[in-house]
């Protein structure tokens, strides 16, 4: 995804006003730094490191761990 277009993603998520739980974190996959997340009440936006658009084809391993934290309810890992 292109900064641009991060930037007003970014920007329409911030009009909506919804109160922030978790200011920017790191998210952790096999001990590395694998992207950064925002939890908003009722939202979650999260990057994936040199994934672009596509993260299931970029990064599958990494994709996988965020289906798995979705469907299982667990947080992401925010510790190496």
């Amino acid at each position: 995804m292109s900064p641009i277009h991060r930037y007003k993603i970014l920007r329409r998520i911030e009009a909506l006003r919804l109160p922030i739980k978790t200011n920017w974190t790191s998210w952790f996959f096999n001990h590395q730094v694998t992207g950064r997340f925002v939890e908003y009440k009722g939202l979650t936006y999260l990057t994936v490191r040199g994934a672009g658009d596509l993260v299931p084809l970029n990064k599958p391993r990494e994709a996988l761990a965020l289906i798995h934290s979705y469907l299982s309810s667990q947080p992401l890992s925010t510790r190496r």
